[in-house]
């Protein structure tokens, strides 16, 4: 039986609530995507549970730890005077993506939880392992501008759209999971998977387990950080490309500390763990970011219509680090 956690509070939602089950879950997702894709007939799930009852509370404990509940709407997070004061990121992140009108109703939950997905995905007469496990993959060898240039695989080579999980990732956030076996935590960076041979299983969810909340330790220097979209269209379009990111420099102009996430490149936010470490207590110069950038991208690997995707995440990194660089502390 497929049962999906709705994370979206609307009226859509609370109708569909009502075919509730206690089976066991298959998959765990949710958001407005997942209105979509019943639209458009390609999920048809036996059960939707209504979870509109979850938190919707931001509250910030006295170690400077900001918790956000999953049913807190994007617009009301993005406003959240604590959010823009010392998460800039989280805010300019989530203001970059949808539409004001998708941000008034999809909620933190939902936004993690949404399909990871290409035009494939969408198109019943297309191959998609996604949708059909074992079908096999359209994009490999049609328009894949859009794709994955890091942890794809021959089974999938879609990107996760999501531009607040990239700055979630950055900011080393945690999510908050419930389920049977109790309560536990997880970093956002290790909860959605790379597609390997079974890309439909897209997060380490556990059977019957849902998202609470999310939680983002306080950073010293979280003010000084960038966002940056690189897509097609001014907007509501996914991005290309997009860089996450937070620099610290001390009075010699080295890199005292990093964060770098990465979107549009992957089936899940990217963390460039590679490229911080290699930063770490180097001077802050371009040529050094742009080393960093290219041990990142050592192992990526273009398609037909994507290869210049790896030289534009490169440039794009320098050019967000040297923003920073330039920023007073």
């Amino acid at each position: 039986m497929n049962i999906f956690s709705f994370h979206q509070a609307s009226d859509v939602a609370s109708a569909i609530a009502l075919k509730q089950s206690s089976a066991s879950t298959r998959y765990l997702g949710g958001g407005t995507n997942l209105v979509d894709l019943m639209r458009e007939t390609i999920e048809h799930p036996d059960t939707l549970v209504d979870v509109s009852h979850l938190s919707s509370t931001i509250e910030q404990g006295p170690d400077g730890r900001l918790s956000i509940g999953a049913g807190v709407k994007n617009t009301a997070l993005a406003a959240n005077d604590i959010v823009r004061a010392q998460f800039p990121l989280l805010s300019r992140a989530i203001l970059a993506g949808a539409s004001a009108q998708i941000r008034n109703v999809a909620t933190v939950g939902g936004n993690i939880l949404q399909r990871t997905r290409c035009r494939y995905f969408y198109d019943n007469a297309a191959r998609c392992n996604k949708r059909e496990p074992g079908a096999g993959c359209d994009a490999l060898e049609g328009f894949n501008r859009y794709h994955a240039i890091l942890g794809a695989s021959q089974s999938c080579v879609a990107t996760h759209p999501s531009d607040m999980c990239v700055a979630l990732a950055a900011l080393d956030a945690e999510v908050i999971l419930d389920g049977p076996e109790g309560q536990r935590r997880m970093a956002l960076r290790d909860l959605h998977r790379l597609p390997g041979d079974r890309p439909d299983i897209e997060t380490e969810l556990k059977p019957n387990e849902l998202i609470t909340s999310v939680e983002i330790p306080s950073h010293s220097f979280g003010q000084r950080a960038v966002y940056r979209k690189v897509r097609d269209r001014a907007s509501y379009a996914f991005a290309l490309v997009s860089v996450a990111a937070m620099l610290n420099v001390d009075e010699a102009g080295a890199v005292r500390d990093v964060r770098v996430a990465l979107g549009g490149v992957a089936h899940k936010p990217w963390r460039a763990l590679t490229l911080e470490g290699r930063l770490k207590g180097e001077k802050a110069t371009a040529e050094n970011f742009r080393a960093a950038a290219e041990a990142e991208l050592a192992d990526a690997v273009g398609l037909r219509d994507n290869m210049f995707k790896i030289e534009l995440v490169k440039r794009t990194i320098v050019a967000v680090l040297e923003e920073l660089k330039g920023e007073k502390a």
